[in-house]
Order: C-alpha cells, then structure tokens, then sequence
C-alpha cells in the first residue's frame, strides 16, 4: 500500500513538473482540450460501425472527387435512370399515359373497362401462388364482401367520430378484438394504423416521447436487432432518434443477446425484437430481450408484422411456438398486421400497448390551434373508415376457425419446403424457421444464379444481402395442391443447371444487386434506390398519343 502511495506521489510531481512553466489559465485551457479530444477520440474509435468500414467509405468519398471516377459515377447513375425507365414502361406494356384530366368525364363502364386493363399489367401470376409473399390470400367471395363493404363505408371518417361513430366502434372492436390475440390485459390498448412500417413509427414516437417527458432524456436511442424492419430506421430519421443495430448470430439469425446488452446505455428509450423478422423468418429470443427491458427499466416492442396472424393461431393449428407476446412480462407494445396474415385489404394494421401511458404519447395534440383543439391517434388526420370497415369485416369473415385452419394449411406447407430444400445439399436454410418465412442461401454457388433462375420460371423471390440469400414467405396461394411441390422441382431443376458451372457470375438484375453490396460508400446504392423510385412515378408520353388510340 505504502508503494502505490508512493507511486501516485512521484506521478503528480512528474506532472507538476510538466506544468511548472505555465499559469493557471493556461493549464485549465490545455485540459480542456485533452479531455475533448480523448472524448472526440473515444467516439471516433467505439462507434457502431468498424473502423475499417469507415476507412474504406472514407477512401472511396475521396476517390469519388477525382474527374474521371466522378464522372464515371454520373454516366452510371444516368444509365440506371434509364434502364430503371424503360423496365417500368416495358412492364406498362405501351399502354398510353392519361396525364391531363379528360374534357368529359368518363362513364363508369368505360372506367371500369380501364382500372381492369391496368389491373392486368405484370406477368407474374401473383394469385397462383409463383411469389414470395406480397399479396397474402385471394378469394372470389371474400373480395366480394369487401367489395360492398368498402362501398357502403367508402365516404366515412373517423377523425369525425360524433358524425361516423359506428366506422369508431369497428376501429375499436378490431383493436380489442386483435389485443386478446396477443393476450392483452384488461388495460392493453392500442389503435389501428396503415400499415406495419405506421405502427412501428407510432411506436417509436411514443418511446421517443416518453423518454423525453417522463424519464429526462435528452437524447433518445433506440437498439434493435440488425434484421429489425427498416421502418425502425425510417422512424429515426422522421424522430430524430439515435439508433444501434445489434448483430445476429450467424447459425441462428437470432439477435445477439451479449451485444444488445452492451448497447445499452442512459439514453435508451426502447429495446425491440422480431416474431419473425422479415429476411430470415426466424423468431428473435423476446423474453430475453423483455428481461434485459425489465432489468434496465427500458419499454420493449415485438414487431409482429409480418407473422402476427400465423403466431397467434399456431396452438390451435396444432404448431408450437416461443412466446413472444403480452404474457412476458416486459413486453410493453406489439405491431401486427392485419392486412397480412389476417387477409384484410391492404391499409391496415394495429399498433398495440400494454399499458395507455404509452399510448397517450403516440397521440399528437394541438389544444391551441385556432381552427380547435386537434388531437389525432396516428400520422394521419382524416383516415379511410372505408378500410377500417373492409378489415372489421375481413376478422368477421374468417373468425377464430378460419384463422386457424388458414394456420394449419400455411404452415403445413411451409414445412413441408423448408423439409424439400434442407435435402438439397448445395443449397443450407438460414436458421430455424419460426413461421412462414423461409431463406435459403449456397456455399457452392452464388445463391443469386438460382434467383435468376427461378425468375425465368415465373416465381418471384425476395433477394437478401448481408449475406446474400432469398426467401420464399409462404401465403395461402402456396397451399394450392401442386404449387408446393413445382417449387421445389424447380428448384431442384435450376440447381442441376448450375451445378454444371457452379463458378458461373451472376448475369441480369441480380448482378447489378450483388455488386451494390460491395460498394463502402452506401450513398451511392441510396441514389440507386431513388432513381428506381423516380422510375414508379414516370409518365412519359404525350396527351396527344392518348387521344390517338382513341382516349377522349
């Protein structure tokens, strides 16, 4: 003990020493600047993302400065415009572009005529069961119900509940309806959103507000699992939240319990898991994740989007699952929709809480505005009673029977390919599949060839980067006799295509997205992105050629 009092007495003499030469307003100055810059320093080193990944973008924003790499650059962001134009218009199928209101109006058999012909633009064939996931149950005598439905509620409202309050009381029956799914107590609420990428932003809000208003931070942060939908992201960039991603495990595909735990810090405002995640369909560990939410005092989110109406019927289906839902302790809020799974029209979700304290700070209130006092549950203000009606409906339609045996069938099937592909020994699954989603990925050779493949054959699948892989989400489509099994002879054909040259490159689109992988500088992927988007909204042709093929 005497040696280390020793120790410490012979370092500040060293340091009084250093520091002899200068006054007290010099010394005060120069530890200022040491303190931030080991702070700065210490920032700069344990960020979220590798220093050698930031090297690496770092030295490819430089190389983009030179003349010729710049304008290299441009010449392909031109070319993507182009060929993202001409897919679009390709997939339009000539069909003229109404860009200017006609001089009458149409008749409805002539609008009816139109919607139809536009309606049967695109080759895959969607209601035959050839894509992955997009449009999750299609049948004659339920569209015909929403149909009407929708017609009778198209013009309601529930931003007006004292002149629609009948569209209110369906808005409030689904979200109960749907809470004691997902074993909500009597004090669960919750409301009905447009869709799951809404209920994750009003979640979001909600944690971003209470930590500012009931808990005193300042700077909210949200940690999510790096599989997490990226409407978590997009809720950071509208909210101003900090977000940490937290890896998966490599064999699991499951959140990373340890890193999670490490992220956490005073400015976490909220910890979220997936039941399922989308990319791998598998079920992150919630009530581990609910015990960390526990121990730290943090609100913890489950997005069920994706597989809420599979999980919550997977008992009476006869599946067993992980729990993931309110009986964890910890669980303070939960997004499914129902515009998947639960077969409603697209436009519809809910947005679930344990208790209504989180709920009143996803509301937003303006009792000081001078057209009245404002209040409003969602993003939006006027919403479509039309959809809250068609979703009501929908729940009606199927009730617990129809869901459950829909259950039975989805998953039945699923298993039975996910079976059929694990006996493919070029091909391995990622995980263990918790629901209807299933992601395949090679060791032998390049995943991305047999997407092609399969494209060529009709089916449409969803591609994965990261490690590259993709994955089939199993609807009702899939349960069709035969659809099941010519998947996986397809398959089976389009890998002894490949096995002949298993070194082959990727050709067509899927090329162009397994090299954006390896750019550092994801700005440049993100500009991609945006002209592919720009792409949707195109409308070349005059008004001229319109009238031409006889359009007045």
């Amino acid at each position: 003990m005497e040696s280390v009092r020793l120790y410490v007495h012979c370092v500040r003499l060293l340091i009084n020493d250093c520091f002899d030469t200068y006054d007290a307003a010099e010394t005060v100055a120069a530890t200022t600047v040491i303190v931030l810059s080991l702070l700065w320093l210490t920032n700069f080193i344990f960020q979220e993302e590798s220093l050698y990944s930031r090297a690496k973008k770092l030295i490819f924003r430089i190389a983009r400065k030179i003349p010729a790499v710049s304008l290299k650059i441009e010449c392909e962001k031109k070319k993507a415009t182009n060929d993202f134009q001409t897919n679009m218009m390709r997939l339009h199928e000539g069909r003229p572009y109404v860009t200017s209101l006609p001089k009458k109006g149409w008749k409805r058999e002539r609008i009816l005529e139109e919607v139809k012909s536009n309606l049967k633009l695109g080759h895959y064939k969607w209601d035959k069961g050839f894509v992955s996931g997009c449009v999750y149950n299609f049948d004659d005598e339920l569209v015909q119900v929403l149909t009407d439905v929708y017609g009778l509620a198209s013009y309601t409202n529930p931003l007006h509940p004292d002149i629609f309050p009948g569209v209110c009381k369906m808005e409030a029956e689904v979200v109960r309806m749907t809470l004691n799914l997902f074993h909500g107590s009597e004090e669960a609420c919750g409301t009905m959103t447009s869709g799951g990428t809404e209920s994750i932003l009003m979640a979001c809000k909600a944690y971003r507000d209470y930590a500012v208003e009931e808990r005193g931070i300042t700077h909210p942060e949200m940690v999510i699992p790096v599989t997490a939908h990226p409407a978590f992201d997009k809720a950071a960039a509208y909210f101003g939240l900090r977000i940490k991603h937290v890896p998966v495990h490599p064999e699991t595909t499951t959140v990373d319990l340890k890193a999670m735990k490490r992220y956490i810090n005073s400015n976490t405002c909220m910890l979220a898991g997936s039941a399922p995640n989308f990319p791998y369909g598998t079920i992150d560990p919630i009530e581990d994740i609910a015990a960390l939410g526990r121990k730290y005092n943090i609100p913890v989110h489950v997005d069920s989007c994706l597989g809420g109406f599979i999980t919550a019927f997977m008992d009476k289906a006869g599946f067993s699952h992980p729990p993931y839902d309110f009986s964890i302790a910890g669980v303070t809020s939960i997004s499914a929709d129902t515009h998947k799974y639960g077969f409603a029209p697209k436009g519809s979700s809910v947005v679930m809480y344990s208790e209504k304290k989180f709920l009143h700070h996803q509301y937003c209130v303006f009792p000081d505005w001078p057209g009245g006092v404002y209040g409003s549950p969602t993003v939006n203000g006027s919403r479509a009673g039309g959809i809250i009606a068609a979703c009501w409906a929908t729940l009606m339609h199927f009730g617990v029977e129809g869901y459950a045996s829909a259950t039975k069938k989805i998953l039945t099937t699923a298993k039975y390919i996910e079976e059929g592909l694990r006996e493919m020994e070029e091909i391995f699954v990622f995980g263990k599949p918790g629901a209807s989603v299933i992601a395949i990925g090679s060791n032998v050779f390049h995943i991305y060839l047999l997407s092609e493949g399969l494209t060529k054959r009709g089916w449409n699948l969803n591609p994965l980067q990261f490690p590259c892989g993709i994955h089939l989400c199993i609807t009702y489509m899939h349960t069709a006799d035969g659809v099941a099994d010519q998947f996986l002879s397809d398959v089976r054909e389009e890998i002894k295509i490949i096995m002949k040259n298993p070194k082959a490159d990727v050709a067509g689109k899927m090329a162009i997205y397994g090299m954006a992988q390896s750019i550092p500088d994801r700005s440049v992927v993100g500009d991609f992105t945006r002209f592919f988007l720009d792409a949707m909204y195109i409308t070349k042709g005059r008004d001229d050629q319109f009238l031409k093929n006889g359009f007045t």
